[in-house]
């Protein structure tokens, strides 16, 4: 491919994503991120500010121990501070502790910012910006220059945002990235001055793009800034960040790369793009939102029984892109609108020799719509589903015998994170055990009891985690007489799915839910070590 295809991606999920709201990484989660964001093959990981905090300067000089195959850890800091020497700035001295070839530094390119917020002159911000990349030039770095709030800057005074641009050139920087910090500029404004910016400086620099998604334009105009000759994209994986986000690296590398014709990652990395997806999300404690295109679980989910029928003649007829090209997986869902058509499919997945013809079938879809009428809903518990099916068609054997369970309050606290108790029997091949566990609510305090009951039998459930618990009450006409419907969503740290219980009892809902969870991780391990006997 041409080096005008060619798009070099930044990832700042680890500095810039660190900022958005509930998001906290430790030293450790930061390696993990770095090590899956280079399996992808982004060409850069901006990592931390290592003259913010002393964790992230602990990170980098753990890094140095660490090899990355091909993607260039970057530190990232500011231009030096006013009336003072760069040789003499401790922030532009760590960057150059933490050890990185590459370093981004950014600086302002606004007027307003420069004589209202840091109180300097137009020219002493200009002199901040050349002589520190001029610095780091002459220590052996390469500099990527992060024009703060340029489109804001440059839609007050044209000229002088576009000497900060000159200053960083004349420094010495290789990336001249133009930041839309407030997120706020719309796609014809950032065509326009992405552009003339392209026009005076891309023979000399790299243009770049960093978009935030404050007016939901973060991806659009990303993709635009590229179409215009911007060659560096920023963003963070997931769009998680300040305020409302950052641009979504998942979504901009698959359109860019299988839409547009651009090289972003090597085309062989692409199928890894939902793994590691997931990888960063059970990493960062989050969960993917399910719509997230080409990477979310209801990105190519169907529903409609018509839409289905046709997906199954040919996938093109509603899916514009392959699910495998990304590493996803195309999902039907069972509900009261879908058709023969898919649940044929979901059961010759385990069982090749049913057709639309077979009796079980119509049986099947009975006893779903009559789930379904007493408050179950198959289209998000594809783990209940698929082992509802399994017991009627006798492919269903249970890994345990359950005896009872109780659970109770435990005031005052005796530790944080530890308000319930539960106490579960269980008996797996005429073996009895009894556990307890504690846990934040009586459903974690039977999650833990659960485990620990079965991880003597079946040690692959210590993997298990519970990363989504929702409640819904289905006939608030009855007060606590309502019956419910437990949701859990569960994941081993590869692979996730749902299950679902219904029940007046929160709790036996919410146990009902539990056990299909262990059940169903339990079939899929047995089949995968059967498959890998074949």
């Amino acid at each position: 491919m041409s080096e005008s295809k060619k798009v070099a991606i930044l990832d700042s999920t680890l500095r810039d994503g660190a900022q958005g709201e509930g998001i906290s990484f430790s030293i450790q989660d930061k390696i993990h991120i770095c090590q899956a964001l280079d399996d992808l093959g982004v060409a850069y990981i901006e990592a931390g500010n290592p003259g913010s905090n002393p964790k992230d300067m602990e990170f980098f000089q753990q890094m140095q121990k660490v090899s990355l195959k091909t993607a260039h850890l970057c530190a990232f800091g500011s231009t030096r501070r006013k009336n003072l020497k760069v040789a003499e700035d401790a922030n532009v001295q760590s960057l150059l502790a933490a050890g990185t070839e590459t370093v981004v530094i950014f600086g302002k390119s606004w007027d307003f910012h420069v004589t209202e917020i840091i109180h300097t002159t137009l020219e002493e911000n200009l002199d901040m910006i050349r002589e520190t990349i001029a610095f780091l030039r002459e220590q052996g770095r390469t500099v990527i220059y992060d024009a703060e709030h340029f489109f804001t800057g440059y839609a007050a005074n044209k000229e002088y945002a576009m000497q900060t641009l000159q200053a960083a050139v004349d420094g010495g920087a290789s990336v001249l990235t133009l930041c839309e910090t407030k997120g706020g500029c719309l796609p014809f404004e950032l065509i326009e001055t992405t552009k003339a910016v392209v026009s005076r400086f891309g023979a000399v620099a790299t243009i770049g793009i960093h978009t935030h998604d404050d007016s939901g334009l973060a991806i659009a105009n990303t993709l635009l800034a590229v179409d215009s000759g911007v060659r560096h994209v920023q963003g963070t994986l997931m769009g998680f960040g300040e305020r409302t986000g950052n641009a979504n690296l998942a979504v901009i590398l698959a359109d860019l790369q299988i839409k547009m014709g651009y090289d972003c990652i090597p085309p062989e990395s692409l199928v890894n793009l939902t793994p590691v997806v997931k990888r960063v999300a059970e990493i960062t404690n989050i969960n993917v939102n399910p719509s997230m295109p080409y990477v979310g679980s209801h990105a190519f989910a169907h529903k409609a029984g018509m839409h289905i029928d046709a997906v199954l003649k040919n996938p093109m007829a509603y899916e514009h892109i392959a699910p495998e090209a990304v590493g996803n997986t195309r999902v039907f869902l069972m509900s009261e609108v879908a058709g023969r058509s898919m649940i044929i499919e979901k059961i010759r997945r385990f069982d090749p020799s049913i057709t639309k013809d077979s009796p079980v079938v119509a049986e099947i879809i009975k006893k779903v719509k009559d789930l379904e009428f007493e408050g179950y809903q198959f289209d998000g518990a594809d783990g209940s589903f698929e082992l509802l099916v399994r017991k009627i068609i006798g492919k269903y054997q249970p890994f345990f015998t359950f005896h009872y369970y109780q659970t109770n309050g435990v005031n005052p606290r005796p530790e944080e994170g530890v308000c319930a108790c539960a106490q579960i029997k269980v008996e797996v091949d005429g073996q009895i055990e009894v556990t307890a566990g504690e846990g934040d609510g009586p459903v974690n305090a039977l999650d833990i009891a659960l485990r620990k009951a079965l991880e003597r039998f079946y040690p692959a459930v210590a993997k298990i985690r519970l990363i989504d618990y929702k409640v819904r009450v289905l006939d608030g006409k009855s007060a606590t007489a309502s019956r419910v419907r437990v949701l859990i969503e569960s994941s081993d740290g590869t692979d996730t799915w749902s299950t679902i219980g219904v029940s007046s009892d929160v709790m036996e809902a919410s146990w009902k839910a539990l056990v299909d969870s262990f059940e169903y991780k339990l079939i899929k391990d047995v089949e995968k070590r059967y498959r890998k006997l074949l």
